[in-house]
C-alpha cells in the first residue's frame, strides 16, 4: 500500500472513521468518468475533491462527478470574493496530497470544506483515498460528518 493511502487511513482513524475498503485501479481513476467506469457506479456518485483559493485561504469543494464548480458561487458561500482553482502545488500544500488523489478529509491541517448537495441523494458515494488510482466508499451523511463539510450550492446550473 502506498504511503499516501496509509496516511489517509491513519487520518481517517483519528477522525473516528474506519475506512471499509480501499479499491485500487492500476489504470487510474483520475477523472470522475474513469472512476465511475472502474467502480461500476454512476458518475454522479463520484466525489471530486477540488481545491480552490478564496483570497489566500484554501477551500475544498466536494462535488458530484456530474457537476462543475461555479467559482463565483463558491467564493460567495465561503464568504469572500470569487474563488480560483488552486495550482497543483497549492493544492498539495493545502491538503498534503497530489491532485487526482486528494481525499475529502485527512489533511495535515483543517481545510474549510463544502459539499455539493447533489451527493446527498445517494446511499453510497466514492472518493479518492490518497492516490489517483485508489478510491473508497462512504455514505454521504458520514462524509459530511467526517469532513466537517458545509452543505452548500456552489455548482453551475
Amino acid at each position: 500500500m502506498s504511503n499516501a493511502i496509509e496516511r489517509f487511513r491513519d487520518a481517517a482513524g483519528v477522525l473516528g472513521y474506519a475506512v471499509p475498503e480501499v479499491r485500487r485501479f492500476p489504470e487510474g481513476t483520475k477523472t470522475a468518468g474513469d472512476a465511475a467506469r472502474a467502480i461500476g457506479c454512476r458518475v454522479d456518485q463520484i466525489v471530486k475533491s477540488l481545491v480552490f483559493l478564496v483570497g489566500d485561504a484554501p477551500v475544498l469543494a466536494l462535488t458530484s462527478g456530474a457537476n462543475r464548480v461555479d467559482p463565483s458561487k463558491l467564493g460567495r458561500v465561503a464568504g469572500g470574493a470569487e474563488a480560483r482553482r488552486a495550482s497543483p502545488e497549492e493544492a498539495r500544500a493545502a491538503t498534503g496530497f497530489a491532485v487526482g488523489g486528494t481525499p475529502p478529509f485527512g489533511h495535515p491541517e483543517r481545510v474549510r470544506t463544502f459539499l455539493d448537495p447533489g451527493l446527498l441523494g445517494f446511499e453510497e458515494v466514492w472518493a479518492a483515498a490518497g492516490t489517483p488510482d485508489a478510491v473508497f466508499p462512504i455514505a454521504p451523511a458520514e462524509l459530511v460528518r467526517v469532513a466537517l463539510a458545509e452543505v452548500a450550492d456552489f455548482t453551475e446550473t
